[in-house]
């Protein structure tokens, strides 16, 4: 027990849980808190983007690229709710983000008297896009709160939590018991069920495995791969489990797969994944009703929330695999092989996703320049919408979507954390004009803080996606879908960044294998034309 203000108590305890790396803007609630900061410089690696909603946006990119906890503080009132958007793109990747924030002094809280940045309710208002939230009252209870919150931030299904403390418990002096961090068992499966599911796996003729996110958060990538090829299962990966197995493996399958594959399968083994994401709904419903669903998940309320399940398993990813892959293995019959089948459908697919362009072209280009372990963060924009169905992807952690979230503007904040997170490999950040405006002051961050992120914008001078539908549904009528952006070059120059134009997905390779040379800040433009809605067709279209 120590006396310390409830700034200290609560930097002091971040430091015995292991954190390292810290998020944040500050401000007048959050003083204490930076004050503390600072006593601990020499600790702690602080990064301050221009606004909230890029704090956040950093603090799950960092989170999703190094698998660790990442800590964002700001303000609350305006601040928090500048951080809304990006705490519930947070929620739908299930990302481990911990928001610290103020609120205004203790006795005032819910009076309702308009208090600077007094928000009605504030821990309620969040709580819709947090898992876990709670509010300080002294400096004595923050250790305490701080630890369950990493308890909820490491067990069950990660996801964004919050606390706040008044800005007076941050000043106020108290004594204080600081709390060890815990290691927490992750749920092992029953082994009831795992018999059960094993029984059926075992005697499937066509079995498939569909892969999601939880497969990457739950360090079960390995095990994975095992299952599958005992089975000799083709694997779909959902956009936030790309790279779960490497789409060089014979047996790893796009989403867009599903319609080839699906008809023919009679039991189907879902890891990590909610089972509902997008494209993932349109091609499942001509061919998932009937099927035996085994379903395999951390989080008990996605089971059988979609798709009625013959085995419903609440379990760790990698301890559920573990457990069933063993048990599959004595129940395990002799099946013809798919080899060739499935390398043809690959085939099919890869040739299909070419043809889509310029997307394609683009893509490829940036695929043949990154390193394997570089990371692509995808955005709302038609190169992006094309990678979420094709982009070859070969380890884990290295490619990064908004989830079912679909947040226009999350990519290029998102990307300096994954950066930040993965420091000396390369990292690439797509964007289109309109949603790289969104967070466009963050160049400045990229460059004040040495952050050596390769950033890409299609520029069509437009909301593209929204002036094509506009186009095509409304009779040619469009309406706020066109845009005035600035010199892209000068901009860069602006900002000190280093920028450079292309004008085709050759000139992109090019220069990018130039840049990747070197570890500094680069802003690259490539002006296009409208592009049309990707379209991919099915083996049996063709």
């Amino acid at each position: 027990m120590a006396t310390m203000t409830g700034g200290q108590a609560l930097v002091q305890q971040l430091k015995l849980e292991g954190i390292d790396t810290i998020f944040g803007l500050p401000g007048v609630q959050m003083d204490w808190v930076f004050d503390a900061i600072h006593e601990e410089r020499n600790y702690f690696n602080l990064y301050h983007p221009r606004h909230e909603q890029a704090c956040v946006y950093m603090a799950d990119g960092y989170a999703r690229a190094s698998g660790k906890i990442a800590i964002a503080l700001m303000v609350p009132g305006p601040g928090l709710l500048n951080a809304a958007g990006a705490l519930s793109t947070a929620y739908a990747v299930s990302s481990p983000v911990f928001v610290l924030t103020g609120n205004i002094e203790s006795k005032n809280i819910d009076k309702g008297k308009g208090l600077l940045h007094e928000i009605n309710d504030q821990l309620g208002m969040i709580a819709h896009v947090t898992k876990y939230q709670a509010l300080a009252r002294s400096p004595s209870e923050i250790p305490g709160l701080v630890h369950e919150a990493m308890k909820q931030l490491q067990t069950g299904r990660p996801r964004p939590v919050e606390i706040e403390v008044p800005p007076d418990i941050f000043e106020s002096k108290a004594e204080v018991t600081l709390i060890a961090a815990t290691k927490h068992e992750r749920p092992g499966p029953d082994p009831e069920l795992i018999e059960k599911a094993a029984r059926l796996l075992g005697a499937a003729k066509n079995p498939l495995i569909v892969a999601g996110g939880g497969v990457i958060s739950g360090g079960a990538c390995a095990e994975l791969l095992r299952i599958a090829e005992l089975l000799e299962a083709p694997v779909i990966q959902s956009a936030n489990g790309k790279g779960a197995i490497s789409d060089r493996h014979p047996l790893s399958l796009p989403l867009r797969a599903m319609a080839d594959v699906g008809p023919g399968t009679d039991v189907v083994l879902l890891v990590g994944t909610r089972f509902v994401q997008g494209l993932m709904t349109q091609v499942l419903q001509p061919w998932v009703t009937g099927k035996t669903i085994i379903h395999l998940d951390i989080d008990p309320s996605v089971i059988g929330n979609t798709y009625p399940t013959a085995v419903g398993i609440v379990s760790d990813a990698k301890k559920g695999l573990t457990a069933l892959t063993e048990a599959t293995a004595k129940h395990n019959i002799k099946r013809p092989s798919r080899s060739k089948d499935l390398s043809d459908l690959k085939r099919f697919l890869d040739e299909d996703a070419r043809k889509q362009s310029p997307q394609a072209d683009y893509a490829h280009a940036i695929r043949e320049a990154l390193p394997d372990d570089g990371a692509f963060v995808q955005e709302s924009t038609q190169v992006g919408y094309w990678s979420a169905q094709a982009f070859p992807v070969y380890q884990p952690r290295t490619y990064f979507t908004s989830g079912y979230q679909g947040t226009l503007g999350y990519g290029f904040a998102t990307a300096l954390g994954v950066q930040v997170g993965m420091p000396g490999r390369k990292v690439v950040s797509i964007n289109g004009d309109g949603g790289f405006a969104y967070n466009v002051m963050e160049l400045a961050t990229m460059v004040e803080q040495k952050i050596p992120l390769t950033a890409i914008v299609f520029n069509d001078n437009a909301y593209g996606n929204v002036k094509r539908i506009q186009q095509t549904r409304f009779g040619g009528r469009t309406i706020v879908s066109d845009l005035h952006n600035p010199d892209m070059m000068k901009l860069a120059d602006a900002y000190g960044v280093e920028g450079r134009r292309v004008n085709s997905p050759a000139e992109l390779k090019t220069t990018l294998l130039d840049v990747f040379k070197r570890n500094e800040p680069v802003l690259i433009e490539a002006p296009v034309g409208p592009m049309p809605s990707v379209n991919f067709r099915t083996r049996a279209q063709a």
